[in-house]
């Protein structure tokens, strides 16, 4: 089931995506899939008719991993971290696809950071690796947009990662995907600049979840970033960045000056 928040110049609701790919239309659901049982309305919509959202706004907190594929930590000049290397973005830094993000005056060397997200669907804690497919509700895309710059002088990612417009996430939410190795690739101005696959994670979701579960408790809504494979860049003012993941759909924004 693929889950997409829209609106038509209204409140947002939610909808159902359904038909296949290029000719899929929305199906209206009543109520939040994150709190209670959704019903069809019976209204169906054309996706080109719609604008679609952000599938989820965390309702506390967006945990992030760093250092998650050894290519792109060997990029970086790091080692792979023992245990996963967690951050947070203020839930202010989403948006959805199409939305711009803002290239915020105080940097100079913006990245785009394509990633799988996790997404949460219950209250939970301590939740064991064997137990974590109760608790996720599904995946979505993420580009976990950074300041470079700011993030290497400031010596803590806090600032760097949580910018306004800097988690861009979409199109919509899979709640019925094998996430253990699918192809993902980022493009800017359509060419391809990274190109791996989930399977390459240095700790994978199962393993993410158990984890950051033993120090946050997750909540539904909160949304897990997984990590990005190496091919990490800069950005410009102008530019467009699409990241695809199989199974999924594509993601894309544009980058505006702020």
């Amino acid at each position: 089931m693929r889950i997409a928040r829209f609106t038509t110049g209204e409140d947002p609701r939610y909808g159902l995506i359904d038909g296949e790919p290029g000719a899929e239309e929305l199906v209206a659901i009543t109520g939040d899939p994150m709190y209670m049982p959704v019903q069809p309305t019976g209204e169906r919509l054309k996706l080109d008719d719609v604008r679609l959202l952000a599938p989820v706004i965390p309702r506390s907190k967006v945990v992030c991993v760093g250092r998650n594929y050894a290519e792109h930590a060997a990029e970086m000049g790091n080692d792979v971290p023992d245990k996963p290397l967690l951050f947070l973005k203020p839930n202010t830094s989403v948006i959805g696809p199409g939305d711009p993000v803002r290239y915020p005056w105080q940097s100079e060397n913006v990245h785009f950071e394509g990633e799988l997200a996790v997404v949460i669907g219950r209250l939970c804690k301590d939740v064991p690796a064997d137990r974590v497919e109760e608790v996720v509700l599904g995946y979505t895309i993420a580009n976990d947009v950074t300041a470079r710059d700011l993030q290497k002088s400031d010596g803590q990612w806090a600032r760097a990662k949580g910018f306004d417009t800097f988690c861009p996430l979409g199109p919509w939410i899979e709640t019925e995907l094998d996430v253990t190795d699918l192809q993902l690739t980022t493009r800017l101005n359509g060419e391809v600049k990274q190109q791996s696959s989930t399977a390459l994670m240095v700790h994978d979701v199962r393993a993410l979840v158990a984890y950051i579960s033993e120090a946050f408790t997750l909540l539904p809504g909160d949304v897990i970033l997984t990590g990005t494979p190496a091919g990490v860049g800069p950005m410009q003012v102008g530019d467009r960045v699409e990241v695809e993941i199989e199974g999924l759909g594509t993601l894309g924004n544009p980058i505006v000056a702020q």
